[in-house]
């Protein structure tokens, strides 16, 4: 399936539009079902209230993410460094054409530091899912070594998707004799990316960054806004993602 009509189908699925079809159900039946047409709407309002509370999507994003890594545990380490895309900023006009989104260069930070603490060579991976000229793992390629003065040993830039990165970045280190790795990602997303990385034939020593925090809990963290849509929204996708890899295993 393309990356369009993954995500297409994806959007029916993710909050708001899963919710605002789940109320268009309700209008339709108003007449025909009032009980059925009232818990349908009631439904749908509660759960985009919640979906779109600080304090409930923090939890969530939370119920995916493991612990930091840590590399003085005793515990045995990798032998190479694999770095997932995580998009594209695209026309960003004070660099003068497309690069790495904010969610990328977090990665990248932690790629760097983890490289910093290893020394193990780093792989990029990420592909063109959106048609644009250079891949993710171009673009990745480039801020890691001209802004953060770390070497990139492999780059990978033709896949699509995580399933994807994981299958052509084991091509990759497997003609290197590699077959234990640092998996970089965000935390929310590690659980997926292990999985599948994992389903490929790789050891995976889980290097997670960017973990959901809080300041402090007020009365702010229960009032709605739309960055608490996205992490609901986020959550929800890993959840299925989650769900499908296992249905296809």
């Amino acid at each position: 399936m393309s990356w369009f009509l993954t995500n297409l189908v994806s959007a029916f699925l993710l909050p708001p539009l899963n919710l605002l079809i789940l109320a268009a159900l309700g209008m339709w039946q108003w007449h025909k079902r009032p009980l059925v047409a009232r818990w349908l709407l009631v439904t749908s309002f509660v759960m985009l209230w919640l979906f779109s509370t600080p304090y409930v999507a923090d939890a969530l994003l939370q119920s995916l993410e493991g612990a930091p890594h840590a590399t003085d545990t005793g515990k045995p380490q990798a032998d190479a460094i694999v770095v997932l895309g995580g998009g594209t900023y695209f026309h960003a006009a004070e660099y003068g054409g497309d690069t790495v989104s904010k969610e990328t260069l977090e990665r990248l930070r932690f790629a760097a530091k983890l490289y910093r603490e290893t020394g193990k060579p780093i792989l990029v991976t990420g592909g063109k899912p959106l048609g644009n000229s250079q891949s993710e793992a171009a673009q990745m390629k480039q801020v890691l070594e001209q802004e953060f003065h770390v070497p990139v040993q492999w780059t990978e830039g033709e896949s699509d998707n995580t399933l994807e990165n994981a299958r052509l970045s084991r091509q990759i280190l497997q003609q290197a004799g590699i077959n234990r790795i640092y998996l970089i990602t965000h935390a929310w997303h590690m659980p997926r990316a292990v999985q599948v990385f994992q389903k490929v034939g790789l050891q995976v020593v889980p290097a997670p960054t960017a973990f959901t925090t809080r300041y402090q809990v007020d009365l702010l963290a229960f009032v709605p806004n739309a960055d608490a849509l996205r992490d609901s929204r986020i959550f929800m996708h890993e959840l299925i993602g989650i769900l499908w890899y296992r249905l296809k295993s």
